[in-house]
């Protein structure tokens, strides 16, 4: 019986989550999700110097609103170095470890010397094979024998096989001189006691799979299924970098991109079932699988991804979709909506939602619903109104006062008055646009004035008129 997968991401606590780090969390909990198996998060905060709170809280924040639910507590690695040196002293009693008393001055030597003499510079400590009578009293680190002979072969399920040759590996430094372990030693004790079956990573790791396996195999430990996806690329084919827009995922959050369009298009962003472009979490989850992701670097495309957006947001509901907005407004540093706009927002979400791409679009469709008598036209809007229209708007009021509140009824009641004004609705809808919202651009006049209500846009008539 196999066992349940188990996969895990694992950032450095020393910025925001990056968003190839926030592919790499989505592809493990999909993976994860779609098996019924359990995603853990390990924070690899052993870099004292550069790990930060505040970047723990960052990558927290990023995960939680990208929905990227963890299962049990948030693991240290630095809490585990205890433990991870355990492991270093294990390998040294049984013979698969030694002890390295070498400075960093021979170690130099060693190396001028072989690149002089046109050998490899890959460091041949003489402590391997030593015997432990002759160990000075002295500083010394713990180094793992490496095989010397054949070849390791890391067995990708997206890079395929790849081979290394043992004698291009050295005796891996475990633990230092002033018994901290090492990142690498940290990594494998860390997947091992957390049970994890599959590591999923960005193909940057992918030579240190190779070391890894050494600690694997000395120890007598399974080794997990490897999967090295490729890393992010700008749209000009280089490694995605500041030059090419946001690289945090809370970056795009206060940008007004919802989290479900982030989803799908991190999703699809080196992995593919089919022609598939939109899809669901449950569709996400149900078809992820390792084969689908590709070899080559994706590249990051903003226009994608507003569209996938924008689909997105089209099919959200609306209660969330007001949330949502709210924790935009949050994040983005903009002001809150009051009790009164939070519900006309929710009320007019029907409007809205069809054609905006992003959160910004959207609040500005709804500028009509959020904003409060006097309605200021901008200027775009203000070019629409004279006074013939002006007058024409206050011959309008007192038959919209006695209309019935539906949209057929409205229609009716509006092109009849256009027709006896001897004109068209058409020419009525941009006066009509600039006093109920203020825009030249909005949902159509009959939704405004549905969502507002017959005495709101008896109200904004009149300011107009007056």
């Amino acid at each position: 019986m196999s066992k349940p997968v188990v996969t895990r991401f694992a950032p450095s606590p020393t910025g925001f989550l990056h968003i190839g780090g926030a592919r790499t969390a989505l592809f493990n909990w999909l993976y994860a999700r779609g098996r019924g198996g359990k995603f853990l998060l390990r924070i690899e905060d052993t870099d004292r110097e550069r790990s930060t709170p505040e970047a723990t809280a960052a990558i927290l924040q990023g995960m939680e609103w990208l929905g990227l639910d963890h299962d049990g507590d948030v693991i240290s690695q630095f809490e585990g170095a205890a433990r991870h040196a355990e492991v270093a002293h294990q390998l040294l009693a049984d013979g698969k470890a030694y002890k390295c008393f070498a400075s960093q001055e021979d170690i130099a030597t060693f190396r001028e010397t072989a690149k002089a003499e046109g050998r490899s510079t890959l460091y041949r400590s003489p402590w391997r094979d030593a015997d432990p009578a002759s160990h000075p009293d002295a500083p010394y680190v713990i180094r793992i024998k490496a095989p010397q002979e054949g070849a390791t072969v890391i067995r990708d399920q997206v890079q395929g096989d790849v081979t290394i040759r043992n004698d291009q590996l050295d005796d891996m430094i475990l633990l230092r001189s002033d018994g901290t372990p090492v990142y690498m030693l940290a990594v494998v004790v860390d997947d091992h006691d957390m049970g994890v079956t599959h590591v999923i990573r960005g193909d940057d790791h992918l030579n240190n799979a190779a070391r890894q396996m050494m600690i694997y195999e000395a120890m007598g430990w399974d080794v997990p299924v490897w999967a090295h996806i490729p890393l992010i690329h700008g749209p000009d084919g280089k490694k995605l970098s500041k030059r090419h827009g946001a690289l945090g995922a809370q970056e795009y959050q206060a940008m007004g991109y919802p989290a479900a369009g982030m989803r799908n298009y991190l999703a699809r962003l080196g992995w593919s079932h089919g022609d598939d472009e939109f899809f669901s979490d449950e569709q996400a989850c149900d078809w992820f699988d390792l084969d689908g992701i590709g070899k080559s670097p994706a590249r990051f495309d903003l226009k994608k991804l507003e569209n996938l957006c924008g689909q997105h947001i089209a099919v959200s509901d609306d209660a969330a979709l007001r949330q949502e907005i709210e924790a935009y407004l949050a994040a983005a540093a903009l002001p809150a909506l009051d009790d009164k706009q939070s519900r006309d927002l929710e009320r007019a979400m029907y409007c809205l939602k069809d054609r905006a791409r992003t959160f910004p679009e959207l609040i500005e469709k709804a500028h009509f619903a959020l904003a409060s008598r006097p309605i200021e036209p901008d200027a775009k809007a203000a070019k629409a109104l004279t006074s013939v229209s002006d007058g024409i708007l206050g011959e309008l009021t007192p038959q919209l006062q006695n209309a019935s509140w539906n949209r057929d009824q409205l229609e009716a009641t509006l092109n009849a008055f256009a027709e006896a004004q001897g004109t068209k609705f058409g020419k009525l809808a941009g006066p009509l646009r600039a006093v109920l919202a203020g825009r030249a651009v909005t949902p159509s006049v009959f939704d405004m004035m549905l969502v507002l209500g017959r005495d709101e846009t008896v109200a904004r008539l009149t300011d107009a008129a007056g």
